[in-house]
């Protein structure tokens, strides 16, 4: 392991050779357990405490970022005192079943609605364990998950989830039920999803693991919650939360998709997100929405009135995954057929809006090569996230978005001119951005070619 500490730093051939020889045992078990659909694995905890799991596991974290948990310690002073050491403690105490999960620390983000949003923040230590057991037993039930699911998973994301969307709108499953789980991570059931992750996983000392994080303490300004006496949520934040909720949520999927149950017979299909889902059908009874609280009420999960309801996309459009879909008549001249349209949501361009204003307004005293670097890893990555070829269009609010951008630039160096701090000012600053300091140009970033 004394090859570690410079291989984070700088070598590829690290990265790839730990990579690989984790996606080797990966495939293993994927194929197993996609051979037999009954098999259930007893020995994995010794999986999750291999040297090169725990090294691919750091540099996972690593890569993701993130702030310390309720013990202070960072990434920065870990690889000061030496990763070695650091994961050769880690490695010790699951080999003594000597590891105990600490506290999670709560912090709130704002959500677009003014509300906040509870995030639960595991030490560093944890969340290695936690990315080594989640390498382990994620393929496993990768082989069970359903095709509708599209969240957090590999090689999925909402693009695949919108595509679909589109596809069951061509089939004329234009009758949708737009649902929202209500508080869904704060309301899974220990008990429940356990039986669950059970149904695959029979090593006593992997379950002990996931019963240590789902009943770990929550400490927020001092103050010490839940703990073992817990029976219910999963802290989102944790690396393996999002794992343990499609666990979860695939009792749905696998119910609705049964060829004999009520929404099948109704031609009624599931696009799930995570805990963001729709039921897309020609009709949407209220049988179907009766079956489906039945089936949540069972799971211990419950609906969101205020914020599911039911959508006829012929007359109204929704938002799924931060895009609207609407059926709109198409902008050439000439043409009156109508299509399905796709495209980034009001909500999502406005929070474009206000990141680029914050981004010119914390950079007024930088010079504009390190706030065009800023702009274009925000802009490359919106427009990369809502750029989906042959589904989504994004025409009108690029051209939006591309003449806010000028008009937000032209007002930040008006307002330094008056004090003699721009030499921008009157001459076309933002023109000068795109050919000077490579400001990407909006107006030519319709081809995905182009990000």
């Amino acid at each position: 392991m004394q090859s570690l500490t410079t291989s984070l730093q700088n070598s590829r051939t690290w990265v790839q050779s730990t990579d690989e020889r984790v996606r080797m045992l990966q495939r293993k078990l994927y194929q197993k357990a996609k051979q037999d659909k009954t098999f259930k694995f007893y020995v994995l905890y010794d999986k999750i405490r291999l040297e090169y799991f725990l090294e691919e596991a750091y540099y996972r974290v690593r890569a993701n970022g993130g702030a310390a948990g309720v013990d202070g310690i960072t990434f920065a002073m870990i690889e000061k005192e030496g990763i070695i050491p650091f994961l050769s403690k880690i490695r010790d105490e699951l080999t003594a079943r000597a590891y105990k999960a600490q506290a999670v620390r709560r912090v709130y983000i704002p959500k677009a609605n003014g509300k906040q949003r509870p995030l639960g923040i595991p030490t560093i230590r944890d969340r290695v364990v936690q990315m080594s057991c989640k390498m382990v037993i994620e393929p496993i039930f990768e082989a069970d998950f359903a095709e509708c699911s599209f969240g957090f998973r590999p090689k999925r994301s909402a693009k695949e989830a919108m595509k679909r969307v589109k596809e069951h709108l061509q089939e004329k499953r234009t009758q949708v039920f737009d649902a929202d789980l209500e508080a869904f991570f704060d309301t899974i059931p220990h008990d429940k999803l356990m039986l669950a992750v059970q149904e695959r996983i029979a090593d006593k000392q992997v379950l002990g693991l996931l019963e240590q994080w789902l009943k770990s303490p929550i400490e927020e300004d001092g103050r010490y919650t839940g703990g073992k006496k817990n029976r219910k949520g999963t802290p989102q934040g944790g690396v393996v939360s999002p794992l343990l909720a499609n666990i979860y949520l695939n009792l749905l999927d696998r119910i609705v998709q049964n060829p004999k149950s009520e929404f099948a017979k109704e031609g009624v299909r599931i696009v799930r997100y995570c805990d963001d889902f729709v039921l897309l059908g020609g009709t949407i009874s209220e049988k179907v929405l009766y079956r489906l609280e039945q089936i949540l009420s069972r799971m211990g999960l419950r609906l969101n009135r205020d914020k599911s309801r039911r959508v006829n996309l012929w007359k109204e459009s929704m938002d799924f995954l931060g895009f609207t879909v609407r059926y709109a008549r198409t902008p050439y001249k000439g043409f009156r057929n109508k299509f399905w349209n796709i495209l980034p949501s009001k909500k999502s361009e406005k929070r474009m809006r206000q990141t680029i204003k914050t981004i010119m307004k914390i950079s007024r005293h930088t010079k504009p090569a390190v706030y065009v670097k800023q702009l274009n890893t925000k802009l490359r990555g919106w427009m990369n996230y809502y750029k989906i070829s042959g589904v989504s269009q994004m025409y009108t609010t690029l051209d939006r978005l591309a003449g806010y951008l000028g008009e937000t630039i032209y007002r930040s160096f008006r307002r330094k001119s008056q004090n003699g701090q721009s030499r921008h000012y009157r001459q076309s600053a933002y023109k000068k951005f795109i050919c000077e300091h490579g400001l990407i140009n909006l107006y030519k970033c319709l081809d995905v070619k182009a990000l």
